[in-house]
């Protein structure tokens, strides 16, 4: 009998099944001792410091141009002055964080997805289970928790280095100073504009780190399956970040407004 569907339903909940298995090995494992310090250590490093180098760019130009996007508007109501503000604002609560994250997925979770997706058809996972070695603790794990705490950090310096593009979007029409710049932008925000913001980014890592690794542990025998589950954890990953950010601007804006 053909399937109607647009989709197959049993196979659906087959994967959330699985999901939720792999997120249970993963709590198991996360509260687990001997920590696995030296891969954890090297994975922050993959995942964090070579990727400080488009972040850094990525803010810089988004500040560039969200400073050059504004200025016309703002001068027409004579408001140039709330510039350093809006840009602080806009990158701080939204775009700093999207972006990153985007990024972090494109970057990220395509390697993870691709490393583990190659061990797995290579068997090398079988190989580790056979000699008594934890897999999910020594691969899954270390990760996840290198993305949950990168991703932010990386958040932060993009989100400054957003900020110093637009103070050199500012002084190309305004004269304005370095320090003062700063001081209007940062006197407009507040504790309620950074709590979302890094709640985000928190779980922007868990996502790009948890998505990359269901997809590599889980990619089909065959050399084919490495790149369809490196391409598979990219978009996965950023749908995922995308409803993350829509479900955490409206909890937290719900608190933290009402």
């Amino acid at each position: 009998m053909p399937d109607l569907l647009p989709f197959n339903v049993s196979g659906a909940f087959t994967r959330m099944g699985d999901q939720a298995y792999f997120f249970r090995s993963f709590v198991r494992n996360l509260f687990d001792r001997d920590f696995e310090w030296e891969e954890f250590l090297r994975q922050s490093y993959q995942i964090g410091y070579k990727s400080i180098g488009i972040c850094a760019l990525t803010g810089f130009i988004l500040g560039i141009v969200l400073t050059l996007q504004s200025t016309p508007t703002l001068k027409d109501f004579g408001a140039e002055t709330f510039i350093p503000g809006m840009v602080a604002i806009s990158i701080i609560r939204e775009i700093g964080p999207v972006i990153t994250a985007l990024i972090c997925a494109g970057k990220t979770a395509s390697r993870i997805g691709a490393e583990l997706g190659s061990m797995n058809v290579t068997e090398q996972i079988d190989a580790m289970e056979v000699s008594g070695a934890n897999p999910i603790k020594f691969l899954v794990v270390t990760r996840i928790l290198a993305c949950m705490i990168m991703i932010p950090m990386l958040t932060i310096l993009a989100d400054a280095m957003a900020l110093l593009g637009g103070y050199a979007a500012s002084a190309l029409s305004a004269e304005i100073t370095l320090q003062l710049y700063f001081t209007k932008a940062i006197s407009n925000l507040e504790f309620s504009d950074i709590i979302p913001a890094v709640i985000k980014t928190i779980l922007f890592g868990f996502s790009i780190g948890f998505v990359g690794c269901y997809k590599g542990f889980h990619s089909t025998r065959g050399t084919e399956s490495v790149g369809q589950a490196a391409n598979s954890a990219v978009v996965t990953a950023s749908i995922w970040i995308v409803i993350i950010d829509a479900i955490v601007v409206q909890v937290t804006g719900s608190i933290l407004y009402a």
